[in-house]
């Protein structure tokens, strides 16, 4: 809706100016009477709903206003008489209100209007959002001397007396604990309590309770960055960096399991209360699929686990005098379901971070896994669909699945996957590709 709009804005500012130039004559009326229509159009937009108004609308809201006023002000005072006419004075501000224009549309071309995938279960969903402070953690990326924090947010069925699974999320390298909005709605409204981690300085951006906000680690940022440069580290250098990166996620998503079982013994909040503390699912992706495959063998409360598009950090073994990585000979019990994009699918026999995710590996011999053809590795969060121009940016390219049919299916897919696992319902199966 916002390109399509900025489009047509676009071929009226020049169009009218290339009818200026042509007629030799400004056209002040002409133009005042239009810049009204077009603020009455948006209006009308509005009050049908065809736009949605929200924060991606409002500088376009503003500018399309003060253009509107400023028309029906130079109208009344009746200053409708041409000047003198100059070309260049019609190049020069048409070529700055295309400037403007394209400002205005900038996030509705970068956070398009659209529309919510569907949410098919029975319970209305609300949220809430907290921080966490751990006593025992000193933050490692400020010398402050403060406590680690993180924060969470839940989403839960609505005003509802029974208790329901936990689930845990953890994001991706550069996520957010929101990327995957439309999952956590999806199980919420079938009776699960998600709660869903920010971790601090590894998330994109942060906000805390108390207003405090935390942009991701510069540091942190030129690691993930350098490790997808071949050649950069050694692979020792690469696999230290990766423990270090999993001792962080899964400390936090430790803690926060660990304060939410406390809080539900002690704590009235109708959050902590819904929570039924015997059955426990983790998930995430990317990074946070690493990690809560990670969780999945280190505790014995984890009752499921789904792993998107992640590598099993949990098992990988360096070998130093091979130099090379291995993967670790333990069986994992813990029922599994692995979601791939073609990104990570491709990689799967490989002998790179991915080798114990291949299939043929006896230790995951119970996992489910399934393969999205056509998505890349963003495909299976939400930012397609909330930001597609930011999602070909980052994956290097548009996928070639529908962004509905992959979050949608996906989301089925967990639902079903934890339904059967966690509260046993039905039977549980997987294609192979979707």
């Amino acid at each position: 809706m916002g390109t399509l709009l900025l489009l047509i804005v676009l071929m009226f500012e020049i169009g009218f100016a290339i009818y200026c130039i042509v007629t030799k004559q400004k056209h002040k009326k002409l133009k005042n009477w239009i810049r009204i229509a077009i603020f009455i159009a948006f209006v009308i937009l509005t009050l049908s709903s065809v736009i949605v108004l929200s924060l991606r609308w409002a500088m376009l809201a503003i500018l399309l206003l003060v253009l509107a006023l400023k028309g029906s002000i130079s109208l009344i005072r009746n200053k409708t008489k041409n000047q003198k006419y100059k070309t260049s004075s019609i190049v020069w501000k048409t070529m700055m209100m295309t400037l403007v224009f394209v400002f205005s549309f900038a996030p509705t071309v970068v956070f398009p209007q659209h529309t919510s995938p569907k949410v098919t279960g029975k319970y209305e969903v609300a949220t809430a959002t907290y921080t966490y402070i751990d006593k025992n953690r000193i933050e490692e990326f400020t010398d402050k001397g403060d406590n680690r924090f993180v924060n969470v947010e839940f989403w839960y069925p609505k005003n509802v007396k029974e208790t329901y699974p936990l689930l845990v999320f953890s994001h991706g390298a550069y996520g957010i604990k929101a990327s995957n909005t439309s999952t956590y709605t999806e199980l919420a409204s079938h009776g699960y309590v998600v709660v869903s981690i920010d971790h601090p300085y590894h998330s994109f951006f942060t906000a805390s309770e108390d207003g405090t906000k935390v942009l991701i680690n510069s540091d942190y940022n030129h690691e993930i960055e350098n490790l997808n440069k071949e050649g950069f580290y050694t692979k020792e250098e690469e696999y230290e960096l990766i423990q270090k990166w999993m001792k962080l996620r899964t400390d936090d998503m430790n803690f926060v399991i660990d304060t939410i079982l406390k809080k539900a013994k002690s704590d009235n909040n109708p959050v902590y209360q819904q929570i039924n503390t015997e059955k426990i699912g983790v998930f995430g992706h990317s990074m946070g699929g690493a990690a809560s495959v990670w969780l999945g063998r280190e505790r014995k409360d984890i009752d499921a686990v789904v792993n998107i598009d992640a590598p099993f950090f949990s098992d990988l073994v360096y070998k130093k005098e091979m130099d090379d990585y291995v993967a670790r000979d333990e069986a994992f019990t813990t029922p599994l379901l692995n979601i791939y994009s073609d990104d990570v699918w491709g990689q799967l026999d490989s002998n790179s971070t991915y080798v114990a995710n291949k299939l043929n590996n006896e230790n995951f011999k119970d996992a489910y896994t399934t393969h999205f053809k056509g998505a890349k590795h963003l495909s299976l969060t939400d930012l397609p669909l909330f930001s597609p121009l930011l999602a070909n940016m980052l994956q290097g390219g548009k996928a070639g699945i529908d962004p509905y049919y992959a979050i949608e299916t996906e989301n089925e897919l967990i639902l079903k996957f934890f339904d059967y696992e966690l509260k046993g319902i039905g039977e549980f199966t997987s294609k192979e590709t979707y």
